[in-house]
């Protein structure tokens, strides 16, 4: 087709933007089934597929050739002679078995996100959150925090998100000028975990709440670096951060509102000696706000699951810490949508 000033135009892209829904519903199914991790111990046929998930014979094939479609699964012979087994991306990130298992997210957005999403347009409206507070229920991080296995396995499938951040930042971050890391909101330890792994002079400490102590101080044993990771409780609303040469945040300043986000940077540069480091990593949205569709649509999905966050720029985070008191600011891409922006006191 074309317009009338003679560019060619498509309505492909919009299509499948518009029906994006089907294919995500399609892999959210999937992983929430578990069937990666079922697939991850062999080939299986349909039929086996279908006693071990307890599937209907009626669009067992259909959902299955989807996932071949889509990238997700490899195939040999057709329909009842089918054999299905993982592509290699499913059998490394969706198998629950392994330690690069990143579908904790996933699962999570299948069981919470898909449906709070239906409300984008009430959200838009009124600027309130459309989670479980909507309906009087606990907010997300409330009821995680008060049960102990959910939120274990929330804290492991986070983990598994960021672990190509957190290794890149390990790798390619010169820390060779300090000493000592402060990871404020470090849940799981995993950050922490990955420095000190690749910088043996580094000493850590993994900073949150309480109840996230003991998954840490596990995750931190498990990889031998007790001597040189400490797990330290605190919450960094009502107390300082703990003094160090660098202070990172992992998606972190996206949940609060612009008031408590300088707040955090504020209680970093208190905690930071002259020369210190803040290393914020988020998916932080180009400044010309046109590029980075994933960082927009997370700024969508914390005001759907927040009072007052959102994600920002590198600009807009560049002004707040030279308003604290940092003297320069740079970005480090890391790994898809995210970046790390970097303040230096």
């Amino acid at each position: 087709m074309n317009a009338t000033n003679g560019t060619p135009v498509d309505p492909s892209k919009i299509m499948q933007i518009g029906m994006g829904f089907w294919a995500s519903k399609t892999l959210l199914t999937a992983v929430n089934l578990g069937l990666f991790t079922h697939l991850a111990n062999g080939p299986l046929s349909g039929e086996a597929i279908k006693t071990k998930l307890d599937l209907h014979n009626r669009s067992l094939f259909d959902f299955l050739d989807t996932l071949v479609a889509l990238g997700f699964l490899k195939r040999s012979g057709l329909k009842k002679e089918a054999v299905y087994s993982n592509d290699a991306d499913a059998d490394l990130f969706l198998d629950k078995n392994k330690p690069s298992y990143i579908g904790g997210i996933l699962e999570m957005s299948n069981n919470r996100l898909y449906p709070f999403w239906n409300d984008l347009e009430t959200c838009l409206k009124t600027g309130e959150p459309q989670n479980e507070s909507k309906n009087g229920s606990k907010p997300l991080f409330e009821a995680l925090y008060a049960d102990e296995d959910r939120l274990k396995e929330f804290i492991h499938g986070m983990g598994g998100v960021q672990a190509g951040n957190f290794m890149k930042l390990a790798h390619e971050f010169d820390f060779s000028n300090y000493q000592t890391l402060c990871d404020a909101g470090g849940s799981g330890a995993n950050l922490s975990i990955h420095v000190a792994r690749n910088n043996p002079h580094m000493n850590c400490i993994s900073f949150d709440l309480p109840p996230v102590g003991p998954i840490a101080q596990k995750n931190v044993d498990t990889f031998g670096f007790s001597d040189r990771i400490a797990v330290q409780s605190g919450d960094f609303f009502a107390d300082e951060l703990p003094n160090a040469d660098v202070i990172t945040m992992g998606n972190i300043l996206h949940d609060w509102g612009e008031e408590d986000k300088i707040m955090l940077i504020t209680k970093a540069y208190r905690a930071l000696p002259e020369g210190g480091a803040l290393i914020v990593i988020e998916n932080i949205i180009d400044n010309d706000r046109k590029n980075n569709a994933f960082g927009l649509m997370m700024s969508l999905n914390m005001a759907i699951e927040t009072n007052e966050g959102f994600d920002f720029t590198a600009a807009d985070f560049d002004q707040w810490a030279k308003d604290v008191g940092f003297k320069q600011t740079s970005i480090m891409p890391l790994t898809g949508p995210s970046s790390a922006v970097i303040a230096i006191k």
